[in-house]
């Protein structure tokens, strides 16, 4: 194993764990952070802490190659990025000029202290303006994590080649062993710590998932294709230009190796020693060796070629140039055969050869990057000032339209388009608040009609002027137009009247039509050769046939015998019947329940009697009562049912029930109400005589 893979592996490893370490203590801070709302001086604690880790990396950098590799970076743009600006602003400025300072008195890293120095602090700008303007306070997508971390990076690489001009040699050596490794390190660590803070919130989204186009909003988009673009046009075009540059680095020293060859094989021909020096462009050298291969002058003098390298040379003599391996060097050579049938060679070492040509390159790779980078945000700012910030507008007042405010005006100036789109979707607006209006009207008579029919079903006399026995009176009030609680009493013969109070567990118009063919099928039912459960489980049966919308019904049915004042009844899931004897208070009936009407076929109820005494009272009515709320939300309850029933226990029935739906009233305040309130009260005078 080789010692130089051992150091590529160990400085590949070092810095894997130090981005690692990095991205960790930035999750462990986000979780700290996430949730609150971050003051000022937690951001300038947040800007401190990365700051701080920006020093660590500087001291702890990891040798390589003669050099400090670090990601000093990382902590600006993840400071300003991920948490706040203002803490990337402090983490960049501390970073980078604790960097200066040890840089300048205390010789660490002298040499880049004012490129190192001022890319730091640029990060942390950087990070409050994509944050800023770019990301609108969003945490960025894993791709453009990879693009802040390595744009910040190639800017940090560049300044060493623009603060050392004068130096240039020394600099593109710091630039070429620290560029791949730390532009590839600190985009990893962004990415990372975008990847374990999505992990934590448990959304994380596979990377390379492609998206439908109605899954990304049009700046998303729009910065991913141009993101691409701009990839593809800067490896294009470092491509070419790197292939151009090294072509015309090879026609230079072409041409050098001939002018060299001319001059030394005139010399050699001449008969002039050639024992001195003999100067070679770029550090170059020359050899003169027999046929047998020995070196007669020049480098490795005394020295021998072997067979093998000798063909090669008698074979390449006709080339302009040519690329190879010569003494464990790689050097780009001419060889000429001189007239004494010896071969002279003339090379260049290519390192130096391409040295200049690889500083340039290097120039126009940075350069390239950072153009288009420019260019991106640029047009990225374009796109959000123009386009996206006026589509925000306008779904803004869509949003507002759609959720019932056709009061809302879009309007968007900024350019001709938005002028006519908001026009436009103003008047439709316009003109769907003429067809509402319209439709409302319409609505509102045929429930109005819907309304009356529903009203009239139910019995409204209370006067039985052959029946002395007892006293009966109910009411009903929809919470809408129309409801589903409905109330009934009827004869089955001149001593049994049948009591009946229901709820339908539909409202509206779907209630409503549930809530007749219910009262029907109770009528149709009920004889008096039948059993009240027998008559209960029909009902039951029948309206399970067809119920496709699987609605329900909760109701309370007694039969009272008017001779014998006993009541067979049944509960269907119902509210507990409230009953006062003669001379005392209300109070709750627990009677047993069954499954609501309509639930399941073949459900057959529980049926118990209620024995009535003269003076005695029952009063049955629907949830919407107890359930009723005020402004606050606060139930109305049986507490205050009952507290409301028994101080005006005396009163007629009439009377009582508007006074209850007073009391109700007075509760509520004003507060909607979403359930229909229905109440029936019966009162056992005397027992029926015939």
């Amino acid at each position: 194993m080789s010692e130089k893979f051992v150091e590529n592996f160990k400085m590949i490893t070092t810095m894997s764990s130090v981005t690692c370490l990095f991205a960790l203590v930035s999750v462990l801070m986000f979780i700290w952070a996430n949730g609150r709302k971050l003051s000022k001086k937690d951001k300038i604690i947040i800007g401190i802490i990365f700051g701080f880790g920006s020093i660590l990396s500087t001291h702890f950098g990891i040798n390589y190659e003669k050099m400090l590799l670090n990601v000093r970076d990382l902590g600006p743009l993840i400071a300003g990025l991920y948490f706040d600006p203002l803490s990337g602003i402090i983490a960049g400025f501390v970073g980078g000029i604790e960097r200066y300072i040890v840089g300048t008195y205390f010789n660490v890293g002298s040499y880049t202290r004012i490129a190192c120095s001022v890319s730091t602090c640029l990060a942390g700008i950087l990070a409050w303006f994509l944050n800023r303007f770019i990301f609108k306070g969003k945490r960025p997508l894993i791709r453009y994590a990879l693009f802040a971390g390595a744009t910040m990076e190639v800017f940090h690489m560049y300044a060493v080649l623009i603060t050392h001009r004068s130096d240039i040699t020394s600099a593109y050596y710091v630039v070429d062993v620290c560029s791949n490794p730390m532009i590839f390190f600190t985009a990893i660590g962004m990415a990372l710590t975008v990847l374990l803070i999505e992990l934590y919130e448990n959304r994380i989204k596979f990377p390379l998932k492609i998206h439908k186009n109605e899954e990304l909003d049009l700046s998303s988009q729009f910065q991913t294709r141009l993101l691409v673009l701009m990839f593809l046009l800067a490896t294009l075009t470092n491509s070419f230009m790197t292939q151009i540059g090294t072509e015309t680095a090879y026609q230079n020293a072409s041409a050098s190796l001939r002018q060299n060859v001319e001059v030394i094989r005139r010399q050699y021909d001449a008969g002039y020693s050639l024992l001195g020096n003999v100067y070679v462009e770029h550090n170059g050298q020359y050899t003169i060796q027999n046929s047998n291969g020995k070196i007669l002058y020049g480098a490795h003098s005394g020295e021998n070629v072997s067979k093998e390298e000798m063909d090669f040379l008698r074979n390449h003599i006709t080339s302009d140039y040519f690329v190879r391996d010569y003494f464990g060097q790689r050097v780009i050579a001419k060889c000429v055969m001189l007239k004494d049938w010896n071969i002279l060679l003339v090379a260049m070492p290519l390192d130096e050869v391409l040295l200049y040509n690889n500083i340039q390159g290097y120039e126009l790779r940075f350069s390239s990057i950072l153009l288009f980078s420019a260019i991106f945000l640029f047009i990225a700012l374009m796109l959000n000032s123009m386009v996206v910030k006026n589509m925000d507008s306008i779904n803004s007042s869509l949003l507002k339209i759609t959720n019932g405010n056709l009061d809302e005006k879009v309007d968007v100036n900024k350019s001709s388009e938005f002028v006519e789109l908001s026009n436009g979707i103003n008047e439709t607006v316009t003109a769907l608040k003429g067809y509402i209006e319209e439709e409302k009207n319409r609505i509102e008579q045929e429930l109005e009609f819907a309304r009356n029919i529903q009203q009239s079903s139910l019995p409204k006399n209370f006067k039985f002027p052959n029946h002395d026995e007892f006293e009966l009176y109910a009411n009903m009030r929809a919470a809408k137009e129309v409801g589903g609680d409905f109330y009934d009493f009827f004869f089955i013969d001149e001593s049994k009247i049948v009591l009946v109070i229901a709820d339908v567990s539909g409202k509206n118009i779907s209630g409503a039509l549930f809530m007749m063919r219910a009262k029907t099928a109770i009528q149709s039912f009920v004889t008096t050769d039948m059993d009240l459960q027998d008559i209960l489980a029909k009902v039951n049966n029948s309206l399970c046939e067809g119920n496709t919308s699987e609605m329900f019904v909760t109701a309370w049915v007694a039969i009272v015998d008017l001779k014998t004042g006993v009541a067979k009844c049944a509960n269907y899931g119902h509210e507990f019947p409230i009953i006062m004897r003669s001379g005392g208070n209300y109070e709750i009936y627990k009677d047993a329940h069954s499954l609501p009407l309509a639930a399941f076929e073949g459900t057959k109820a529980k049926v118990y009697d209620i024995k009535f005494n003269p003076g005695d009272r029952i009063f049955v009515y629907t949830d919407g009562i107890p359930e009723a709320i005020n402004k606050e939300d606060v139930q109305y309850g049986m507490d205050r049912l009952l507290n409301e029933l028994n101080k005006n226990k005396d009163m007629q029935l009439e009377d009582l029930l508007k006074t209850i739906r007073a009391s109700l009233k007075n509760f509520a305040n004003g507060a909607e109400q979403f359930d229909d309130i229905t109440m029936l009260a019966f009162n056992f005078n005397k027992y029926f005589e015939e």
